[in-house]
């Protein structure tokens, strides 16, 4: 066979071969290796923009299908996450190169890697505030925040051509504010730098207007008081003022183009506006509060001793706050205030009309000052104990302090000196002010008590005034069958009383020093003559009127009542003496005869332990003719329980007798307040608590008794209550626990607190808040008087219990209230 054909057999023997394997291949008789996994994106990947959306998918080859992504080293951009099917997504928040490195896992578990990078880019800076900017008023404070976007943060701002009107400065943070002082349009390049030096401006405009200011914004007034209101309209090119409008009921006496003088003869809420007459858009109003409230005559605003002043339009819970509410003056006195302050509206003195605020000192001052006059203004000031008020050469008040004292055992429990402890009583009707003085010729020693009768204009003795008090009262107290008013040895603490006609003063002792009773005298207002007289322990001693300074409280039959010391009962005894009341609770006729009683269960204990049921105030209730028991009185002593009573059936001795019984908590040296159903009362080192009367049942619910925050140190507190009727109900608590005397823990100021009568667990305001607004030194006992949008408190000033006139300040009344601007 020739050669060709020989390797033609050949290449057709291998071809055969070589398509038999191709067959055996195809039936599964042969299967190749998968190609290497691998990752195919690029190095870098797209470019991202910080804030804006992003999204690229990594790829991968070989190997086999499906893929797991996820990073192996270090992290994507801010922002991003890399998702297991690849997706490299989110929005970026920071700028700059990043790396990290990549991870595929494919489905047999072979793993490959690959580095990557990202470049984030910031967005474009950029000034996104629009223009014209939000406008303002001349005279009126103005901020507003510059935005900017893009950029690297953080920004720096600046002003790169103009300026910002007159007043105004745009600070690094981007806040443009101040006070506008010039009025019109304003065009200025605010510019923005971020943290790389990129820059960015944007031109802006605004515009400033005029404004109209008003002065004062709030405050109250006396019903025919009139108060002057100022406007001032700023770049008021024309110089045409105002215009001026009134609520319903108010009127203008007077009014100019910039002030107006505005008074109501009608109780109420009134709103005052000034609108420009050149821009009729622009306006400024005030809010006055009118009070009808003829006056505070008398310690704890009336006869039932309730505390309450439902006449203040003024202060609101709403306008308690430091914004709104501080202290507005001071007025410096001679001596120590422990006397409530009384407040009278519209009285003409010195050719003028004020409202008059009087206040009595330990000193023998007293003192008429306008009531809202800053700085203060001194109507008139007498001294007590000069020959033209019934003194003697050689008087004065009876020391009673660190050295030198005169009164008690000698532990200065009245500090540095007494004169007029007990708060006066005003007569309205006649403009009388009665109070006791105490004073001494310190070489006899002799004693004086006198009654005064002060015309209130004036300041002088009214004609056949002063008496000097003295009285006599069947009893073998003394060791005879006649007790004597001692006036060294009793202490004239409680508040007068004037009722029908007649002057109430009630006494105790100094500092438990014997031989002292329980006395109460009546004088006839008119003529000063003592019409009645009686010792409530003529027989035993003791037995003082404490009361925490309250007053004796009046029914409208004219009957007293009042709460006794400690010291023996016997009352109840089948044989004589049975008229010694101690520990009790009394009803006493015009007359001064007792013609009922309630004695505690354990008086015998309150007594021997010195837990006078006397040692706090008695408040009577409002009639509730719709309870079971229409009327009621309520009171407590140290033991902390309190009393509610039927004033018409007191019940006599034993506990069983009383209407409703409950403890306080803490112990009662305060006299309570009384407001829409509700009894405020703080027990020494509690807090304020608040019980509500049941008209059902004729008591007061325990279930739920809202507590104030914080608490009160010795000797607790006797709240007043501001309201307009029954809405806007505030409860005015004075803490005197730092009232510096040698038995207190501590000498500070007096704080003023102000809660939410509705619910006193509200706290609205309180005189450590804020600047400027600390009262003078405390005073123990003394009580707050509100009235015509003011708070009036008495203190010590910065005495800290040192002799008289130690210090620049012996004295202080301190005036709290709205704030007028």
């Amino acid at each position: 066979m020739p050669l060709r054909s020989l390797n033609a057999v050949f290449l057709l023997s291998l071809l055969g071969a070589f398509g038999a394997s191709l067959q055996g291949c195809a039936s599964g008789g042969f299967n190749p290796s998968p190609k290497p996994l691998e990752i195919t994106t690029q190095l870098s990947l797209p470019p991202a923009k910080i804030g804006t959306a992003y999204s690229t998918t990594l790829a991968a080859i070989g190997g086999t299908a499906p893929y797991t992504w996820s990073v192996s080293a270090g992290a994507p951009p801010s922002g991003l996450a890399l998702s297991s099917a690849g997706v490299l997504s989110g929005t970026p928040t920071a700028a700059g190169p990043v790396s990290f490195t990549a991870k595929v896992t494919d489905a047999a578990a072979r793993i490959t890697t690959a580095p990557l990078q990202i470049t984030v880019t910031p967005a474009p800076l950029q000034i996104t505030t629009t223009s014209p900017l939000p406008g303002g008023q001349t005279s009126m404070a103005y901020s507003t925040t510059l935005i900017a976007t893009g950029g690297i943060t953080p920004y720096a701002w600046s002003v790169s051509a103009g300026a910002p009107p007159s007043g105004l400065t745009l600070s690094s943070a981007g806040v443009l504010s101040g006070t506008p002082t010039a009025a019109g349009p304003v065009s200025f390049t605010a510019k923005v730098t971020d943290a790389s030096e990129v820059i960015a401006t944007a031109p802006l405009q605004m515009s400033i207007d005029l404004a109209v200011l008003l002065s004062p914004k709030r405050g109250g007034a006396t019903v025919g008081q009139q108060l002057p209101f100022t406007a001032t309209v700023t770049n008021d090119i024309e110089s045409a003022g105002v215009s001026w409008t009134v609520t319903a009921a108010g009127a203008f006496n007077s009014q100019t183009p910039t002030t107006a003088s505005f008074s109501s003869r009608l109780a109420g809420v009134y709103t005052i506006t000034a609108t420009s007459i050149v821009d009729h858009t622009k306006s400024a109003s005030a809010t006055v509060g009118v009070t009808d409230l003829a006056g505070v005559f008398t310690y704890h605003n009336d006869l039932p001793r309730d505390g309450s002043n439902t006449s203040e339009y003024a202060l609101t819970a709403s306008n308690i706050t430091v914004a709104t509410f501080a202290k507005l003056f001071s007025c410096t006195v001679d001596g120590a205030i422990y006397t409530q302050p009384l407040w009278v509206a519209n009285l003409t003195i010195n050719g003028a009309k004020h409202n008059v605020v009087f206040v009595a000192t330990q000193h023998e001052g007293l003192y008429a000052f306008d009531a809202d006059a800053s700085p203060c203004m001194t109507l008139w000031h007498v001294s007590l104990i000069d020959t033209t008020h019934g003194g003697t050469a050689g008087e004065t008040s009876v020391p009673s302090g660190p050295t030198g004292n005169l009164v008690g055992s000698g532990t200065g429990d009245i500090t540095p000196e007494v004169g007029v402890t007990g708060t006066p009583v005003i007569d309205p009707v006649t403009n009388t002010l009665y109070l006791v003085s105490k004073s001494v010729i310190p070489a006899g020693p002799t004693f004086f008590q006198r009654l005064h009768a002060i015309n209130a204009l004036t300041g002088s003795d009214k004609t056949g005034s002063p008496v000097t008090i003295a009285g006599t009262y069947p009893g073998t107290g003394d060791g005879g069958l006649t007790t004597t008013f001692n006036s060294q040895q009793q202490n004239q603490r409680p508040a007068l009383a004037l009722v029908n006609g007649l002057v109430y003063i009630a006494w105790a002792s100094h500092e438990d020093h014997v031989p002292y009773y329980g006395w109460v005298m009546a004088y006839n207002a008119a003529s000063l003559a003592q019409t009645a007289v009686i010792n409530v322990t003529p027989n035993v001693g003791y037995g003082g009127i404490w009361m925490g300074g309250s007053a004796p409280a009046a029914d409208t039959s004219n009957n007293l009542y009042l709460i006794t010391g400690n010291a023996t009962f016997d009352a109840n005894s089948s044989t004589a003496p049975k008229n010694d009341y101690g520990d009790s609770f009394l009803k006493i006729t015009s007359g001064l005869l007792i013609s009922q009683y309630f004695t505690p269960t354990d008086e015998m204990n309150d007594n021997s332990a010195d837990q006078d049921y006397g040692a706090g105030g008695a408040a009577i209730l409002v009639d509730q003719l719709s309870s079971p028991v229409p009327h009621l009185v309520i009171g407590g002593g140290k033991d902390g329980y309190l009393y509610l009573l039927n004033r018409d059936a007191m019940g006599g001795l034993g506990d069983s007798s009383a209407w409703q019984r409950f403890y306080l908590g803490d112990p009662i040296f305060a006299t309570g307040a009384f407001w829409n159903g509700r009894y405020y009362l703080a027990g020494v080192g509690g807090p304020l608590q608040s019980y509500t009367f049941n008209t059902v049942t004729g008591m007061f619910d325990l279930s739920s008794v809202p507590r104030s925050p914080g608490n009160f140190g010795f000797p607790g507190s006797s709240p007043s209550v501001s309201s307009s009727g029954t809405s806007n109900g505030i409860v005015w608590a004075l803490d005197n626990g730092s009232y510096c005397t040698p038995q207190s823990s501590g000498c500070g100021p007096t704080v003023l607190h102000a809660y939410d009568a509705t619910n006193i667990a509200t706290e609205l305001w309180n005189s450590t808040q804020g600047t400027g607004n600390a009262a003078g030194n405390a005073v123990k006992f003394t009580v707050p008087t509100v009235a015509n949008g003011k708070v009036y408190v008495g203190t010590r000033g910065n005495n800290i219990g040192g002799n008289t006139s130690s210090t620049t300040i012996p004295g202080e009344l301190d005036v709290y209230g709205l704030l007028p601007d």
